[in-house]
């Protein structure tokens, strides 16, 4: 689970320093409050990166998702990116567990064969 969220959170990394740049271009922001945002949500997509697989980090990965759709009022675009991405996310969350508990089964079927080329006299 946790190659399949980084991967979107890596995505979603770009699309927040890319909405920014459109953001700059809006006369009513000043470019301190669009940098300050991005670079907020920039970090944040970054440091749940490390922090998906432990308690809350799934549900900060929906808080940033709600977010990225929100900023859909700034930037209008990202009302449909933002969608785009929580997709992506439900799907690594649920696909990725899924993954998880096969790589969990093989592993446990796996310690209770003997290994093949053994020693069996």
């Amino acid at each position: 689970m946790r190659t399949l969220c980084a991967s979107t959170l890596i995505g979603e990394f770009f699309v927040i320093g890319f909405a920014g740049l459109v953001a700059m271009k809006d006369d009513d922001l000043s470019m301190g409050t669009v940098w300050t945002v991005c670079g907020i949500a920039m970090a944040v997509s970054l440091l749940l990166c490390g922090m998906v697989t432990r308690p809350g980090g799934v549900q900060l990965g929906w808080a940033l998702q709600v977010a990225l759709i929100a900023s859909g009022f700034v930037v209008p675009t990202m009302f449909f990116l933002g969608a785009v991405f929580a997709a992506i996310w439900w799907a690594s969350v649920h696909f990725g567990r899924k993954i998880d508990e096969a790589k969990a089964r093989f592993a446990a079927m796996a310690e209770g064969q003997p290994e093949a080329g053994g020693n069996a006299a």
